[in-house]
């Protein structure tokens, strides 16, 4: 981490190992590299507390395994988001990565333990919503949280999701995954006393509109403690998820 490498640094200028000189220069070059097409930012971690994401949709492999590198250098975990099948094939012939084709992240060196008491629980209405649902469970895990899934659990079958009240109840955080209408991030945040993060995918017919109507039902949630974040945008919530977790304290 980078806290770590700072930290280093002022030890060694405590002990004499290295010149005042010095290690100002090696703080100029913490902040960010520079490496024509991305600037790298490397305080990310010192300043939230999470290293930066790379986002894969647009970028190359080349692309993405030279800032992958440039991270594990300086010793962060790299999360990589919206990577194609196919790119994480690529990458993966050039670093080791793991790799989810469901959520379509892939993860390069340690993955953290979870270091937080409170979990957090990840619901979808149908199974079509699972990719999304996925994208947000693996990037809370990515950043040290336990998480649990309760998939095919919406309205249409309302009994499915009260079975699992007590798992509702326990959360710290509840991310609501649901396309068509988007009711269940209402329906959860009529039960829990708990933040219910909403996710409105692009699942449903053609008047839909490609998620639409799911965010503005979620917008409109007569239920307080919700919140929305963009059409299919998993990575938000579970990172969001995390932030909140993390809020309420880490293991000692």
């Amino acid at each position: 981490m980078e806290q770590d490498r700072i930290l280093q640094i002022l030890q060694e200028v405590k002990a004499g190992a290295v010149t005042p000189e010095q290690a100002m220069l090696d703080l100029k070059m913490c902040p960010f590299e520079d490496l024509g097409y991305a600037k790298v930012d490397h305080h990310r971690a010192l300043r939230q507390g999470v290293p930066e994401v790379i986002f894969g949709s647009g970028k190359t492999p080349g692309q993405i395994v030279g800032i992958t590198r440039s991270m594990l250098a300086r010793g962060s975990g790299v999360l990589i988001t919206r990577l194609s099948p196919e790119a994480a094939e690529a990458v993966a012939a050039e670093i080791e990565i793991s790799y989810d084709p469901v959520s379509r992240i892939a993860f390069a060196g340690e993955r953290p333990a979870p270091d937080t008491e409170g979990r957090i629980v990840v619901a979808t209405g149908g199974t079509s919503d699972i990719p999304v649902a996925e994208e947000a469970a693996v990037t809370a895990e990515s950043l040290g949280n336990p998480v649990e899934r309760l998939y095919d659990v919406g309205v249409a079958g309302l009994h499915r999701l009260l079975a699992k009240l007590d798992v509702l109840m326990s959360a710290r955080v509840v991310v609501a995954v649901a396309g068509m209408e988007g009711a269940l991030a209402s329906v959860i945040g009529g039960l829990c006393d708990c933040p219910v993060i909403a996710v409105p995918t692009s699942i449903g017919y053609g008047a839909n509109f490609g998620g639409l109507s799911a965010l503005l039902s979620m917008l409109n949630s007569c239920a307080s403690g919700v919140s929305v974040v963009n059409i299919d945008n998993g990575f938000g919530a579970g990172y969001l998820a995390s932030m909140i977790n993390h809020m309420g304290g880490t293991k000692s």
